[in-house]
């Protein structure tokens, strides 16, 4: 059986047999970007039809409609993470360089201020149900939460470890990965009271974390050692363990198709998981992507999975690394779209 062929036969879940034909294989193609620069987090606007992707010092923004760099937006100086608050007209970006979050229109690209943040702030998200902006910092061990109307800082989160990705239940709960203690820790958004604390031990080093609000499930995206730990957002149980592939940096959650994803840029590929029945879960498909495609989000409008990666540069090049990792070939850089 050739490999397309095992594909399509491995992807073959409940939730994937509603959407799609047992027999069609996953599409996959890249839309090139090019450019210089390292990159993180990528955002999507749903009804404004573009991507947002850090890169470096800049942030990319795609036209989702043509597949297209629409513009680009200057003064993020070591930018991980973009937020989007619609209902403003602004967004807000993670800039660990200077420890900042740009504030720009999402109409103009233009930054319109720039707010003080802690440490090397990292992950970013605008909780609406609070209506904070949330940064979530290394170095410092905290999260600053922003009035986005305002452009002040309303508070500091002390994590007691360092925070990585983070979700909103819509409710004004926030859950985040604690990576440096194997954990999930849950706040409320307007108090920045700690909730819970819960381990997810067997999983190791989470970084992606992604949410099933509906049926109250956490999906993380365990780096240290390449497990998908499920757990239940009420009760803090771990549900299920689930085996994905190398180098994970990214989860994520389609609610309409029911799967969770995981992004490996080590391996190369996306690990698709679904629940066969309450409580079980299991791979239905692992889709070769590029290695160092290890974050990811979803357009919840289209379904597509967009992962950002670049060529690597041969080991003996000499190449230079960002980030301790492998040097890029100059002008490589593309974004992966998966439609499954």
């Amino acid at each position: 059986m050739n490999s397309l062929l095992m594909l399509a036969f491995c992807f073959t879940g409940p939730n994937a047999s509603r959407d799609a034909p047992a027999s069609a294989p996953p599409k996959v193609h890249k839309i090139a970007v090019g450019g210089e620069g390292g990159w993180d987090y990528l955002t999507v606007d749903p009804e404004a039809r573009r991507l947002y992707v850090s890169r470096g010092a800049r942030v990319v923004v795609l036209d989702l409609e043509k597949e297209a760099v629409a513009g680009e937006l200057a003064d993020t100086p070591g930018v991980h993470g973009i937020a989007i608050v619609p209902e403003l007209g602004k967004g807000f970006t993670s800039n660990g360089r200077d420890s900042s979050v740009t504030v720009f229109d999402l109409k103009t690209l233009k930054p319109t201020g720039k707010i003080k943040a802690n440490g090397t702030p990292d992950a970013i998200l605008y909780d609406a149900a609070s209506k904070r902006v949330i940064t979530f910092n290394h170095r410092t061990n905290d999260g600053t939460s922003i009035d986005p109307a305002t452009e002040k800082v309303a508070g500091t989160i002390d994590f007691k470890g360092e925070p990585e990705a983070a979700v909103a239940d819509g409710k004004g709960h926030i859950f985040v990965n604690i990576r440096s203690s194997s954990e999930v820790v849950e706040f409320d958004a307007l108090s920045l009271e700690i909730l819970h604390r819960w381990p997810l031990a067997p999983g190791v080093r989470p970084n992606g974390l992604a949410l099933d609000a509906k049926n109250r499930r956490l999906f993380s995206g365990c780096n240290g050692n390449s497990k998908m730990v499920v757990m239940d957002a009420d009760k803090g149980t771990v549900i299920a363990t689930v085996d994905i592939g190398k180098g994970s940096d990214g989860c994520g959650f389609d609610p309409v198709k029911g799967l969770a994803y995981s992004s490996n840029g080590r391996t190369g590929d996306l690990t698709v998981i679904d629940e066969s029945e309450p409580g079980k879960f299991h791979v239905v498909a692992t889709i070769p992507t590029q290695a160092s495609a290890r974050t990811m989000t979803i357009d919840p409008k289209t379904h597509r999975v967009y992962l950002p990666a670049a060529t690597q540069a041969p080991a003996a090049s000499g190449a230079q690394k960002q980030g301790g990792r492998r040097g890029m070939v100059p002008d490589s850089f593309v974004i992966i779209v998966v439609e499954p």
